[in-house]
């Protein structure tokens, strides 16, 4: 199962902005990382240069690879909509990203690890891949063994966010899925366009 496992604060600090989460390096040093500091002079990017950076950006932030986002951005052009609004309900559909967003996990990596190791559940049946696509309809819980789990109770009581898209039934430790996310529900700070545009070349 092939995924980025290097250094997440390079990352955010080569965009400039906390994609996994707060992040004290980030919070230090706010410009990219190098020997030469932030006093390296940049040449001024290309065009390409830029939506590259922000096709990145997307693929590190839900934690797609080339291949797989290559293939739902064909499957977003196929879509009717927006293009570029299309892709990021796709990537926002993601089983992994749903459980993020509900609050069972802080982060989208240890909601792939919940999802990977059987902790999840979608329609009462187990799910155990994370790029499993959610649909309008779908209950996502957390498995009736996997209730007790210490990382989702703390997850848990310190989430704070609600989206509209989804329901939270704390009783049942269960979410629902009430809506697709337009773009103003999507909080990530994604240039859309721009990765419609590199494609396009």
């Amino acid at each position: 199962m092939a995924r980025y496992t290097g250094p997440k604060s390079k990352i955010a600090r080569r965009f400039r902005d906390p994609i996994f989460g707060p992040d004290k390096s980030l919070d230090r040093r706010q410009y990219g990382p190098g020997q030469h500091g932030p006093n390296k002079r940049r040449g001024k990017q290309s065009e390409y240069a830029i939506q590259l950076g922000e096709k990145q950006k997307a693929k590190y932030t839900y934690g797609i690879l080339e291949r797989q986002f290559s293939n739902m951005f064909d499957r977003a052009s196929r879509m009717k909509g927006i293009t570029g609004e299309n892709l990021l309900q796709l990537c926002e559909a993601r089983l992994d990203n749903t459980v993020f967003r509900l609050g069972i996990a802080p982060t989208r990596r240890a909601a792939r690890q919940l999802v990977s190791h059987r902790h999840i559940t979608v329609n009462a049946e187990v799910v155990n891949i994370p790029s499993y696509s959610t649909r309008v309809g779908d209950v996502i819980g957390v498995r009736e063994k996997s209730k007790s789990l210490e990382a989702v109770s703390e997850s848990l009581a310190s989430n704070s966010k609600t989206f509209d898209w989804l329901e939270w039934n704390p009783s049942q430790m269960e979410g629902k899925v009430v809506a697709v996310p337009n773009r103003e529900m999507i909080p990530e700070n994604i240039k859309e366009q721009l990765i419609v545009e590199l494609y396009s070349k």
